[in-house]
């Protein structure tokens, strides 16, 4: 129950300080409290939907991916699309200091690879296959200068694929918008599904505490009725040993009586105690723990409630 108990508080705790972060001020009106326990409702429902509208939304992406392509080839021919079809042969044309000046060579096989590739290595936005065809010009330009051919063909052709992907922009635009906004959904459904999960755990820690409190209460009446009452003797030598015990194990003497009695103020600094008047739970564990060889009443209180067992609940 202890580690139910912490990982409720955890949650509302955190829950709390998003809410204080985000929150503008003012109070939660009862409509705001109907509406989230419809949502609450709706959270289940909400969280199954999430996997279909994320595969839904990958199969938007890859359709916007195969009009992207359409772009790529009206590109690659072009009659200067010749030199950035392959990898640059930097062996056979000599290019020592290729890859001291180029971080990241591309070319158009190389991506036509990666939008055709079935597994994690394809691409998943088309604004990454966006990013590598403006790469495969941008390295052109920058190892080669201004007045050189391939300078001056890959900034040509750079050119026109920014003109096309202007216009194929507001199409890419409308996915990501959407996207975020399924996201958003998707957000809001697993929080409102952890509150509901939160909340019916705290209830059945609720119940379980009470059914618990009724329980030791139950066990308590049981061996206060169990307990056998002591004759005026053993009350006797009862007070007798007591007068015996150290100041610490007397200390100790006068907080089991005090259990049983609320209003007995165990550490005055003087204190009357009517062994006559103690109820038979409290003699009977202050006789239990006195007998008991070499006991000490502040060892183990576990002890002390296993001796109280044995002899209250003996027939």
């Amino acid at each position: 129950i202890e580690k139910k108990v912490r990982e409720v508080e955890q949650f509302y705790l955190n829950t709390s300080k998003k809410q204080a972060n985000s929150s503008k001020g003012g109070s939660a009106s009862k409509d705001k409290d109907k509406d989230k326990e419809r949502q609450v409702t709706q959270a289940k429902k909400q969280q199954q939907d999430a996997t279909s509208k994320e595969t839904a939304a990958s199969k938007r992406m890859q359709e916007l991916i195969r009009q992207f392509g359409k772009i790529l080839n009206q590109i690659t021919q072009h009659k200067w699309a010749w030199p950035f079809m392959e990898p640059v042969d930097v062996k056979g044309l000599g290019l020592n200091d290729y890859y001291e000046i180029i971080e990241k060579p591309m070319d158009f096989s190389t991506i036509k690879k990666q939008m055709e590739a079935k597994d994690d290595s394809g691409y998943r936005h088309v604004r990454e296959i966006c990013a590598d065809v403006r790469l495969v010009f941008k390295n052109a330009m920058k190892y080669n200068d201004e007045k050189n051919d391939f300078h001056v063909m890959a900034r040509t052709l750079l050119a026109k694929f920014e003109e096309k992907w202007l216009q194929f922009l507001p199409k890419v635009a409308e996915e990501e918008k959407r996207r975020e906004e399924e996201e958003a959904d998707v957000q809001l459904s697993m929080q409102l599904a952890q509150e509901a999960t939160y909340a019916k755990m705290a209830r059945e820690i609720s119940t379980e505490l009470f059914e618990a409190d009724i329980h030791l209460e139950d066990l308590r009446e049981q061996l206060v009725q169990r307990c056998r009452k002591m004759s005026t003797e053993e009350k006797r030598q009862l007070g007798t040993a007591l007068t015996r015990l150290s100041t610490d194990d007397l200390s100790g003497a006068l907080e089991i009586v005090a259990m049983s009695n609320p209003g007995f103020v165990a550490n005055a600094e003087e204190v009357d105690l009517d062994i006559d008047a103690q109820v038979p739970f409290s003699l009977s564990s202050l006789h239990n723990i006195l007998s008991a060889p070499q006991a000490s009443i502040w060892s183990d209180k576990c002890k002390i409630f296993t001796f109280d067992m044995a002899f209250c609940c003996s027939e």
